[in-house]
C-alpha cells in the first residue's frame, strides 16, 4: 500500500513539474512577445510623435510665412533694426518710436503686409481680433442686399465697371462677385465676433489673414460699403432730405470724386492695386465701421499731426483701434502694455 502511495505522489509531482515546464515556456514566450510588442509600440509612437511634430512645425512655418499680419515684435528692437544710421530721418524715426514707448505705453507692434490693402487690413484685423461687433447700421440692414439695391433700386448700372484690386475686372459678373465678397465679410465677422475666447479668436484671425483669396474678399466688401455710403450721401445732398456728415462734403469737393462714379473710377478701383486709402477715405472708413481710428504718424513727429483721429468727430460708445505709420502709405498695429 505504501509503495502505491509513493508511486502516486511521485507521478503527481512529475506531472506537475512537466505541466509547470510547459506553462513556464508559454509564460516566457508570452512575456517575450509582450516585451517585443511594447518595444515596437513605443518605437511606433515615437515615430508618429516625431512625424506629427515635424508636420506641425511645417504647417506653423507655412502659416507664419503666409500671414499678412505678423506676430508681435519688440517696438524699440524693430525701430533699431529698421532705422540704422545717423541720417536726419533715421534719428527722427528712432526718437518717434522712443516717444511711443515712453509716453504712449506702446511696447510692441505687429507688422502688416506692405501692399495697397495695408490700411484696410490693419483696421479689419483689429476689429476682428478685438471681437468688435457689427456697426449699428449694419445690424439694421442686410449687407448682402446692398449690391442688388445699388444696381436695381438706385439704377447704378455703372457698378459693372467696379475693379477688384489687383484683379482689374469689369463687366456683368461684377454684381455676383460683389455679393460673394459681402457674404464673406458678413459670415467671418459674425463668426469671429461671436467667439468670446481671446486666444481662439486670435487663432481664427491668423487662419483667415493667411488666406489671400479670402482676405481680399473682405477688403473688396469694405470698399463696396464705402461706395454704397457715398451713393447714399450723394442722393441725400441732391434731394436735401437731411444733412450729411462733413466728410462727404470734403470728399465731393475733390475734382477727382465730385460724384459716386468718379469716386469709384478714380479712387476705389485703384485701392488694393496701385494706391492705398488717402486721408479722406480713412475718415470714411472709421465713420462707416463706427470705430475711432487713432493713427500715430511717425513722419509727423513733433507736430500737431503726430496723433490723428479718423474721423475727428465720433461717438463715445465707438470702439477705438490704433494704427502706426511711417509714411501714410503702409500701416502697422501698435500694441499697448501698461
Amino acid at each position: 500500500g505504501r509503495h502505491e502511495v509513493w508511486s502516486w505522489k511521485t507521478a503527481s509531482k512529475e506531472s506537475l513539474c512537466l505541466m509547470w515546464q510547459k506553462v513556464k515556456v508559454q509564460l516566457m514566450l508570452s512575456m517575450s512577445f509582450l516585451a517585443a510588442l511594447f518595444w515596437y509600440c513605443r518605437r511606433l509612437y515615437s515615430f508618429f510623435a516625431q512625424l506629427l511634430k515635424r508636420w506641425s512645425n511645417y504647417l506653423q512655418r507655412q502659416l507664419i510665412r503666409n500671414l499678412s499680419v505678423l506676430p508681435e515684435v519688440d517696438l524699440l528692437g524693430y525701430s533699431a533694426r529698421e532705422w540704422k544710421g545717423e541720417t536726419k530721418q533715421a534719428k527722427q524715426m528712432r526718437e518717434a518710436y522712443e516717444e511711443l514707448f515712453r509716453s504712449c505705453h506702446i511696447k510692441y507692434l505687429r507688422q502688416v503686409k506692405r501692399d495697397n490693402y495695408s490700411v484696410v487690413r490693419a483696421v479689419l484685423f483689429q476689429i476682428f481680433s478685438q471681437g468688435i461687433p457689427f456697426p449699428s447700421w449694419m445690424k439694421e440692414r442686410d449687407i448682402l442686399k446692398l449690391p442688388e439695391k445699388l444696381l436695381y433700386s438706385q439704377g447704378c448700372n455703372w457698378i459693372q465697371q467696379y475693379s477688384f484690386g489687383p484683379e482689374r475686372y469689369t463687366g456683368p459678373n461684377a454684381f455676383g462677385k460683389l455679393r460673394k465678397c459681402m457674404e464673406a465679410l458678413k459670415t467671418n465677422w459674425a463668426e469671429i465676433s461671436a467667439t468670446r475666447n481671446h486666444e481662439e479668436r486670435g487663432s481664427m484671425c491668423n487662419t483667415l489673414f493667411s488666406d489671400e483669396s479670402k482676405e481680399y474678399k473682405l477688403y473688396e466688401a469694405i470698399k463696396f460699403i464705402m461706395l454704397y455710403e457715398v451713393v447714399e450721401a450723394y442722393e441725400q445732398i441732391k434731394s436735401r432730405d437731411e444733412p450729411v456728415h462733413n466728410l462727404f462734403s470734403l470728399l465731393f469737393a475733390r475734382d477727382s470724386s465730385s460724384d459716386p462714379l468718379s469716386f469709384m473710377m478714380n479712387h476705389l478701383n485703384s485701392i488694393g492695386d496701385s494706391i492705398c486709402l488717402d486721408q479722406v477715405e480713412l475718415f470714411l472708413l472709421g465713420y462707416l465701421l463706427e470705430v475711432k481710428i487713432r493713427v500715430y504718424r511717425l513722419h509727423r513727429f513733433n507736430t500737431e499731426e503726430f496723433q490723428v483721429n479718423y474721423p475727428d468727430e465720433y461717438r463715445r460708445e465707438w470702439n477705438e483701434i490704433s494704427l502706426l505709420t511711417e509714411d501714410d502709405r503702409y500701416y502697422h498695429i501698435p500694441l499697448f502694455r501698461t
